[in-house]
C-alpha cells in the first residue's frame, strides 16, 4: 500500500487504478520509473496474456531498465519476507499477485521474459512495418541508421544535379541557385538540414490548396490583426486623442531630421487607427513616438522624434510652443510608465511580417515548393539503393502501415484485439510522427470500456526542440486527452533525490524562470512545486559562483579546485561536471588533465581538436596530396619536425605557387635553413621520399600509419589517451580508404569532426563529464554546471521556414494557418516575414533554455555548484547575461548574488590574476622531438615483426575450400560486415525479405571491394546465401543474439604472446548467461570435397593455435577472464565446432 503521509499519495494510488487512463507530470526525482514499473505489475495481475500489455520508451537504456525492474521484482517476490518501506513494499505486493496469476496461466515468465513487451518507439515502428511490409511500402525490412547525414547529402546532391535534366523541375533549380549565387555547397547543406526535418515539412507541401498565395498571404495578414488587436486592446482609451495630438505634431517635424521615421505616416492620422493589417504603419508611428528602439518607455523628446529643441524656435511664442508640447509628451509619457501590457505590445509591432510576398519571395517559393517534395523522393531511391534509412522514415511508415483514422488497414484492426493497456515514458519529448502513432494505436479507444493509456512526463524537462520534440502536445494531450480517449492529469510532487536544501532552492528560483502561464503553441510550462522527501544536510545545498573576468580559465580552475575539495571530503561521492555545449569545457578538461584528476567523459571532446588527430590528418592530406600546402606546413611545424618559422619562411613564404615537397629537394632551398633545420627536415624528407615511393602498395592507414612512426609521432605525446587517440583516427582512415587511396577528403574531414575522444578506461566513475541532454534521467551527489553566461552557437538559416499561427479552434497550430518564408538572397538580410518566423522559434528557444537549466540542477542530491561570467559596465556593476545564455534565464534568482559579488569585488579583485592566455600574445614556444631523437630498440625477448592474426595463416597447408580467389575474399569482407550489423541490432530484427532486399547495398559494398562487373551478379547471390543460412540457422542466431553481455563484433586486439607482437580480430565475442566468455569466428567458404565431419575436423585442428592465441590475448585484456570456450561457424554448411581454451600459451 502506497504511504498515505507523502503529500501526492492520493495521485500515485489513483495511476495504479487499472480501469482509468490517465496523463501524469512526474518532475525530477519523483520515481515515475518505479511507477511505470507498478502500472506494469498491476495490469500484468490482471491480463489475459503479457502480450496485451506493450510499454514504450524512447531509449535502450530506458527500456533495458524497465525490464530489469520487473524482472527483479518478480524474483523478490519469491522470498517470504517483504520489505518494510515504501515503495519497495507496494511493488513487492503487485509482483506476488503477478507470479500467482502467472502460475495460474502458465507463463512462466521468469523462462520466457521476452513475452514482457517493453521497447522503444523505434523498436515498436520498425516491427510494425515489418507486419505490413506491403502497406508501409518498405518491402522487405531495411536497415536503420543512427546517422544518415550522408544519405541526405547524396539525395540533396541529386536533386541540384536535375538543373541539367531538362526535366520540368530544372527551372526551379535553377531559381533556387542563381537566389544563392549558385554556392552549390551551402545550398546542398540546406537541402539536407530540410530532408532531415521532413517530418515537419513535408504534411504541408502535401495539399496544394494550402499552398496558395492568397490564403498563406491571409495567414499573414492574421498575424498582424492579432498584434493590432493586442495593442488596441491595452491603450487607456481617456489618453487616445492626446496621443493623436502628439503624433500629428511629431509627424509635421520629423521629415527635417529623420526622413525615414516610421512617425511620419500619423501626419494625417485624426482617428485612432484599426486592426487590419493596412494600419500597420500607422501603429508603428506610434511605437516609435513612445517607445525607444529597445521597447522600453521613452524618457526625453527630442528632434529625432519630431520635437525640435525650443532654442531653434524662431520667436517667443514658438518657443513656448515647442516647450508646451515637449512637456504634452513627457507627462503623457509619465502616465503611461505603469502600462506594461501595452508596452510589449507597442514593441512586438515591430516585429511583425509584411502583409504579402514580393514577386522575388514568391518565386523562390514556388520553386521550393516543386523542389522540396523531389528531394525527399530523392532520398526514397538513396534508402532503396543502400538498404537503410533513418528513423523518421521507419516512423512515418509505421503510420502507413496503420492506414488513416477513417480507414484503418488489418494490422490496426489485429493490433487494437491485441493491444488492451499501453504505457508510454517520457511523453514531453513526443515528436508529432510519434504523437500521431499513439492516436491511431489507441483509434476507437473509449474510457471505460477495459483499454486503458497511461503516458508519464514532465513538460518541466522537454530539452529536446532538435529533435522535433514538442511539448505542446504534451500540454494538448493533459486538456484534451489523445485522439477521442480523455485521459485523467495527475501530478506528482515529492522529489525522493535531493536534499530539502536543494529542492527549496529550486522552487523558490524556478518561480521566477519558469513562464508564469501555460501556453500551448509557444510551449510555455509554468512550474510545479516539488516536495523534498529527504531532510536538509549541513552546509549550503546550492552556491552560485560569479565571474566577471573576459575568457574562462579563471572559471575553470576554480572548477577543477572544486572538484579536487569535494574528492577529498567524501572520496566514494559521485560528481558530475555539466555542460550546455561541448565547447564549455574546452578550458576545463586540460586543467584537470594537468592536475592529474582522472573523469569519465562520453562523446565530449571532439577528436579533431585533439592535436594529434589534427597533426595526422595533415599527415594524410599532405601524402595523398603533394600540392596542399597547408598541410605540408603543418607537418613540417609538427613536433615530430618542428621547424621554427624562420625555416619555414625559407621553405615557403616567398615562392607561393611552388609546392612545398618541391621546395624541400631542391639543395640550394634547403641550404638556406638552420643548421637544426636542415638536420631535422633531412630526416623528414627521408622518411617521407620512402613512403612516396611505395605509395598505393598498402592501404592508406598503413602507409600514414608507417609515417608517423618513423617520424617518431608516439614519442611525441605524453600519454596513453593521445595513443588511443591516433588510434580511433587510423580506424576511420581505414574505413574512409577505398581501393587503397583517399577519394574525398572532404568527406574525411566531416568524419573526424564527428569523432570524440575516447574516454579514459583507467579512471573511475566517480568523476563524469557530460552534457545536460546526457545527464537527463541521472543523479549525482554533487552537481556542478560550468559557462552558464556563455551563449549557444547561432542557429543557422533554413531554406523554408515555417510555423502554425495557433487559433482558437487549434492552440498547436496543427491544421491552424500556416506561416512561410524563404531564405533571402545571397548579401541581402532576411525579410520580416522570415525575421517573425525565427522569432517564434526562438521565443519557443528561450523557454526551453529555462527546461534546460531545471534538468541541470535537478540532477543533484546534496551539492549544487553553479558558474556564470558577465561582464562589468563603467560603474562596476554586472552587465545583463549573454542573451540566449542559460545565466539569462537564471538571471532572476541570481542577479543579487551577482551585484553583490561585485561590490565586494569592485575595490579587491586583482583582474589581472587568472586572465585568460587568449587575451595575452601568443607564445612562439612549440614542442618538438630532439634532432637526436631515434626509433627506440625492440622490447627484449619481443622479434620486432607484428604477427596479423588470420592472415598469419598463410604458414598453414592450403585451404581446402573454395576460398583464394579476390572474389571470395571480397565475399567474406562484406559479409562479415553485415554479419557485425546483425549481431548489433538483433536477428529478431532481421527477416529473410530483408537481406533479399539488400541487393543494391551488397552490390555497392562489393564494388567499393573491388568485385569486377562480370562477377558481382554472383558475388551478390553468394554473399545474400551466407546470411539467409546463418539467420534460418538456430546457432547462427543464438551467435549472433543481442542480449548478451560484453557483446562485441570485429574485436581488434593485441599484446605479446611467447616473444612476438600478436595482432588479432576477433569476428565475435560474448559472454552468455553462464558467465562463459565465447570467442567465435566465422567461415564463410564453401568446403568443396570430402565428408563434413572430417572437414570440420581438421578445419578445428587447423584454427586451434589461432583461436587459442585469440583466448590468450583476451585473457591479457579482461584480466580475471578465466572460462573461455572457442568456436568455429560455417554458416553456409551450418558447421559447428567449439572446445575449452587450453591454457598452453600461459
Amino acid at each position: 500500500m502506497i504511504n498515505p503521509s507523502i503529500p501526492d499519495a492520493d495521485a500515485r494510488r489513483q495511476a495504479l487504478n487499472p480501469h482509468g487512463s490517465f496523463i501524469v507530470q512526474a518532475p525530477a526525482g519523483s520515481g515515475k520509473t518505479e511507477l511505470l514499473t507498478q502500472r506494469y505489475l498491476m495490469l500484468l495481475a490482471r491480463v489475459e496474456a503479457p502480450e496485451e500489455i506493450v510499454a514504450i520508451t524512447f531509449t535502450r537504456k530506458a527500456a533495458a531498465e524497465m525490464r530489469y525492474r520487473i524482472i527483479a521484482a518478480l524474483a523478490s517476490a519469491k522470498e517470504n519476507q517483504p520489505p518494510k518501506t515504501e515503495p519497495a513494499k507496494t511493488t513487492w505486493d503487485l509482483a506476488c499477485a503477478v507470479r500467482r496469476r502467472d502460475e495460474g496461466k502458465g507463463w512462466s515468465l521468469e523462462d520466457h521474459p521476452a513475452r514482457l513487451r517493453i521497447q522503444t518507439i523505434d523498436s515498436l515502428c520498425a516491427s510494425l512495418t515489418r507486419q505490413m511490409p506491403l502497406l508501409s511500402r518498405f518491402g522487405a525490412q531495411p536497415g536503420i541508421t543512427e546517422d544518415a547525414e550522408r544519405l541526405y547529402r547524396q539525395a540533396a546532391h541529386r536533386t541540384l544535379a536535375e538543373v541539367e535534366s531538362g526535366a520540368e523541375w530544372s527551372a526551379s533549380v535553377e531559381t533556387l541557385l542563381r537566389h544563392l549565387n549558385n554556392n552549390w555547397g551551402k545550398i546542398e547543406r540546406l537541402l539536407s538540414a530540410m530532408l532531415a526535418r521532413r517530418d515537419q515539412w513535408l504534411r504541408h507541401l502535401a495539399g496544394d490548396e494550402q499552398l496558395q498565395r492568397e490564403i498563406l498571404e491571409e495567414a499573414l495578414q492574421g498575424v498582424i490583426q492579432d498584434g493590432l488587436k493586442r495593442a488596441s486592446r491595452y491603450c487607456p482609451e481617456s489618453m487616445l486623442a492626446e496621443i493623436l495630438e502628439l503624433a500629428r505634431f511629431a509627424a509635421s517635424n520629423v521629415a527635417a531630421t529623420a526622413p525615414a521615421s516610421p512617425i511620419q505616416a500619423c501626419r494625417d492620422l485624426w482617428n485612432w487607427p484599426g486592426i487590419q493589417a493596412e494600419a500597420l504603419p500607422h501603429w508603428l508611428g506610434l511605437a516609435q513616438l513612445l517607445l525607444t528602439d529597445e521597447g522600453e518607455w521613452r524618457q526625453q523628446a527630442n528632434k529625432n522624434i519630431g520635437f525640435p529643441a525650443p532654442s531653434a524656435a524662431r520667436g517667443q511664442e514658438e518657443r513656448q510652443f515647442l516647450k508646451e508640447q515637449k512637456r504634452a509628451l513627457l507627462d503623457c509619457l509619465a502616465r503611461l510608465e505603469g502600462e506594461e501590457a501595452l508596452r510589449r505590445a507597442l514593441h512586438g509591432l515591430r516585429f511583425l511580417p509584411s502583409a504579402s510576398y514580393t514577386a522575388a519571395q514568391w518565386q523562390l517559393m514556388e520553386a521550393l515548393f516543386q523542389l522540396l517534395p523531389l528531394a525527399v523522393a530523392q532520398l526514397q531511391l538513396v534508402f532503396q539503393e543502400q538498404g537503410e534509412v533513418d528513423f523518421t522514415e521507419v516512423a512515418q511508415r509505421a503510420v502507413v502501415a496503420l492506414g488513416e483514422a477513417e480507414a484503418p488497414t488489418d494490422l490496426a484492426l489485429a493490433l487494437d484485439y491485441q493491444i488492451r493497456h499501453l504505457l508510454m515514458d517520457e511523453f514531453q519529448d513526443t515528436s508529432l510522427s510519434q504523437y500521431i502513432l499513439l492516436e491511431r494505436l489507441t483509434l476507437g479507444w473509449e474510457a471505460g470500456e477495459g483499454r486503458t493509456l497511461l503516458v508519464v512526463g514532465d513538460p518541466m524537462q522537454s530539452i529536446y526542440r532538435f529533435r522535433e520534440a514538442e511539448v505542446g502536445l504534451y500540454l494538448q494531450a493533459w486538456w484534451q486527452g489523445v485522439g477521442l480517449l480523455p485521459l485523467t492529469p495527475l501530478t506528482l510532487s515529492v522529489n525522493f533525490r535531493s536534499q530539502q536544501g536543494i529542492v527549496d532552492w529550486v522552487n523558490q528560483s524556478f518561480r521566477q524562470i519558469l513562464p508564469v502561464a501555460q501556453e500551448i503553441a509557444t510551449g510555455a510550462v509554468p512550474y510545479s512545486q516539488s516536495h523534498a522527501f529527504h531532510p536538509p544536510l549541513m552546509a549550503p545545498a546550492v552556491q552560485i559562483h560569479p565571474f566577471f573576468e573576459k575568457g574562462s580559465l579563471a572559471e575553470a580552475k576554480r572548477v577543477v579546485h572544486l572538484v579536487q575539495q569535494t574528492r577529498q571530503a567524501a572520496p566514494n561521492s559521485t560528481i558530475a561536471i555539466l555542460v550546455r555545449s561541448r565547447g564549455h569545457l574546452a578550458g576545463i578538461v586540460p586543467l584537470l588533465r594537468e592536475a592529474g584528476v582522472g573523469f569519465r567523459a562520453l562523446e565530449i571532446e571532439p577528436l579533431g581538436s585533439r592535436p594529434i588527430v589534427q597533426d595526422l590528418l595533415a599527415l594524410t592530406k599532405a601524402l595523398f596530396h603533394l600540392g596542399d600546402r597547408l598541410s605540408w606546413l603543418t607537418v613540417l611545424r609538427a613536433p615530430w619536425c618542428g621547424l621554427t618559422l624562420a625555416d619555414l619562411y625559407v621553405l615557403a613564404g616567398e615562392d607561393k605557387q611552388a609546392a612545398v615537397w618541391d621546395r624541400i629537394q631542391e639543395d640550394a632551398c634547403i641550404q638556406g635553413l638552420s643548421e637544426e633545420g636542415r638536420e631535422r627536415l633531412g630526416r623528414l624528407r627521408q622518411v617521407f621520399a620512402k613512403a612516396l615511393g611505395e605509395r598505393r602498395r598498402t592501404s592508406p592507414r598503413r602507409q600514414v600509419e608507417g609515417v608517423w612512426l618513423a617520424l617518431g609521432g608516439p614519442a611525441c605525446v605524453t600519454d596513453s589517451i593521445a595513443l588511443e587517440e591516433a588510434s580511433v583516427y587510423l580506424d576511420l582512415l581505414e574505413r574512409e580508404a577505398v581501393a587503397g587511396e583517399i577519394l574525398d577528403f572532404r568527406a574525411l574531414e566531416e568524419s573526424v569532426a564527428q569523432l570524440f575522444a575516447p574516454p579514459d578506461k583507467e579512471a573511475d566513475e566517480t568523476l563524469q563529464i557530460m552534457t545536460i541532454h546526457r545527464a537527463k534521467g541521472l543523479e549525482f551527489d554533487t552537481v556542478i554546471v560550468p559557462g552558464l553566461g556563455r551563449p549557444p552557437r547561432h542557429e543557422s538559416h533554413q531554406l523554408l521556414l515555417w510555423a502554425e499561427r495557433p487559433t482558437v479552434h487549434y492552440p498547436t497550430g496543427d491544421d491552424g494557418a500556416l506561416l512561410l518564408a524563404p531564405i533571402s538572397g545571397a548579401g541581402r538580410s532576411q525579410d520580416s516575414i522570415y525575421q517573425y518566423i525565427k522569432r517564434l522559434h526562438e521565443e519557443k528557444g528561450e523557454f526551453e533554455n529555462g527546461r534546460l537549466l531545471y534538468v541541470a540542477v535537478t540532477r543533484a542530491k546534496h551539492r549544487l555548484h553553479l558558474f556564470g561570467q558577465v561582464d562589468l559596465d563603467d560603474t562596476g556593476k554586472p552587465k545583463v547575461p549573454s542573451k540566449h545564455s542559460l545565466l539569462a534565464s537564471l538571471w532572476p534568482a541570481v542577479k543579487g548574488k551577482f551585484e553583490a559579488t561585485a561590490l565586494l569585488q569592485r575595490e579587491t579583485e586583482n583582474r589581472e590574476e587568472g586572465r585568460d592566455p587568449g587575451d595575452s600574445s601568443i607564445s612562439g614556444f612549440i614542442s618538438r622531438l630532439s634532432t637526436q631523437w631515434q626509433c627506440p630498440a625492440p622490447i627484449a625477448g619481443v622479434k620486432a615483426d607484428i604477427e596479423v592474426l588470420p592472415e598469419a595463416a598463410s604458414a598453414l597447408d592450403p585451404i581446402e575450400f573454395d576460398w583464394a580467389g579476390e572474389t571470395a575474399r571480397h565475399i567474406g569482407t562484406v559479409v562479415h560486415r553485415y554479419l557485425q550489423i546483425i549481431a548489433g541490432e538483433g536477428p529478431e530484427h532481421w527477416s529473410l525479405a530483408r537481406i533479399t532486399a539488400l541487393a543494391p547495398a551488397l552490390r555497392q559494398a562489393l564494388m567499393q571491394q573491388g568485385v569486377m562487373p562480370n562477377e558481382m551478379e554472383n558475388a551478390i547471390e553468394r554473399a545474400r546465401e551466407v546470411l539467409r543460412q546463418t539467420l534460418e540457422d538456430p546457432r547462427g542466431r543464438w551467435i549472433l543474439a543481442s542480449n548478451y553481455r560484453q557483446a562485441r563484433n570485429e574485436y581488434s586486439l593485441s599484446g605479446v604472446l611467447n616473444g612476438r607482437i600478436i595482432r588479432a580480430v576477433i569476428d565475435r565475442t560474448f559472454i552468455d548467461e553462464a558467465g562463459v566468455r565465447w570467442i567465435v569466428d566465422y567461415k564463410t567458404g564453401v568446403h568443396e570435397g570430402g565428408g563434413r565431419e572430417e572437414f570440420l575436423n581438421r578445419e578445428q585442428e587447423r584454427y586451434h593455435p589461432q583461436l587459442e592465441r585469440y583466448a590468450a590475448l583476451m585473457a591479457l585484456k579482461v584480466p580475471g577472464t578465466e572460462k573461455i570456450r572457442l568456436g568455429l561457424y560455417y554458416p553456409q554448411i551450418g558447421g559447428w565446432r567449439e572446445w575449452e581454451w587450453s591454457k598452453k600459451i600461459f
